[in-house]
C-alpha cells in the first residue's frame, strides 16, 4: 500500500485553514443575529416604556391617611350599619366623581352652583375637598366600625376578608342608624376634606347596591374636642330600584 506524498505539517495546515473558515462561516450567521438583540436591548433601557406598561411610582394611588378612618367610621355607623349588618362592602379606591351621572371631578363651580348646606361651608374646606378629590387614593384596612368588611376592587371582592375591627370606647348602639336601608351596597367614599382649624370635615359616600338601587350623600362633621360628629347630610343622587 502506497503512503501519500504530502508532508503531515501540511495536512495539519489544511486542517486548520478548514477549521477556521467554518468559525468564520459561524460567526457571520450569528453575528447579525447577536447585533440585533443588543440593539434591542440597548433601546429598550433607553426607552423603558417600548419594552410594556410599566407602573411608575407616581401614578400609584397614595393611601389614605391614618387621622381620615375615624371619620369613615362615624359615617358608616351612623348612616348604614344596622343591628341586622353583618358585613360591609367598601371600594378600595376613593372616587373622584360624586355620583354615576358625573363625568368628571367636582369643582368650586359645581358647588356655587348647588349651594350645598345652604352655601355655609367655609372656601377652605371646600379647597381642600376639591383638591383631595382630583385623584384616587387606596383606603387601607384601618376601619374600626365593629362589623367585618371586604374590599372591592374592579367589581370583585378582595380575599381574604378583612378582621373584625374593635368598636370605639365612645361608639354605644344607640349610635346605629335608625333609618339605614335593610341592605347596604357596596359604600364608596372620597377623601376627607379639612378647614383649616381642622374642626370641620366633609365627605361624600355612595351606596350601590345590587338591584340597582342606592344614594350618594355629601357629609358635614364637625368636631368639639377630639370627638366627630355629623352635623347635616345632602343628598346628591337617588337611584330607584329597577323592576
Amino acid at each position: 500500500m502506497q503512503t501519500s506524498d504530502v508532508p503531515s505539517g501540511e495536512i495539519g495546515s489544511g486542517l486548520t485553514i478548514v477549521l477556521l473558515q467554518a468559525i468564520l462561516t459561524c460567526m457571520r450567521m450569528t453575528l447579525p443575529l447577536a447585533h440585533l438583540l443588543l440593539t434591542s436591548f440597548l433601546l429598550v433601557l433607553a426607552d423603558p416604556a417600548g419594552a410594556g406598561p410599566v407602573e411608575r411610582a407616581e401614578d400609584r394611588p397614595e393611601p389614605v391617611p391614618p387621622e381620615e378612618y375615624t371619620l369613615y367610621d362615624q359615617v358608616i355607623q351612623t348612616k348604614f350599619l344596622t343591628s341586622r349588618t353583618s358585613l360591609v362592602m367598601i371600594e378600595r379606591l376613593t372616587v373622584t366623581r360624586l355620583g354615576p351621572e358625573e363625568r368628571n371631578p367636582p369643582d368650586r363651580a359645581y358647588f356655587d352652583e348647588n349651594r350645598f348646606f345652604e352655601g355655609r361651608l367655609e372656601p377652605d374646606l371646600v379647597a381642600d375637598f376639591l383638591l383631595k378629590t382630583r385623584r384616587p387614593s387606596r383606603l387601607e384596612a384601618k376601619f374600626h366600625f365593629g362589623v367585618p368588611y371586604r374590599f372591592v376592587s374592579d367589581g370583585e371582592l378582595e380575599e381574604p376578608e378583612v378582621s373584625l375591627g374593635p368598636i370605639p370606647a365612645e361608639f354605644s348602639p344607640t349610635d346605629l342608624a335608625q333609618d339605614a336601608p335593610p341592605t347596604i351596597g357596596i359604600l364608596e367614599f372620597s377623601r376627607v376634606g379639612f378647614n383649616r382649624r381642622e374642626d370641620q370635615a366633609l365627605i361624600y359616600v355612595g351606596d350601590n347596591r345590587p338591584d340597582g338601587s342606592g344614594a350618594g350623600l355629601l357629609v358635614l362633621l364637625h368636631r368639639r374636642g377630639r370627638v366627630w360628629t355629623i352635623v347635616n347630610t345632602e343628598v346628591l343622587w337617588v337611584a330607584r330600584r329597577e323592576e
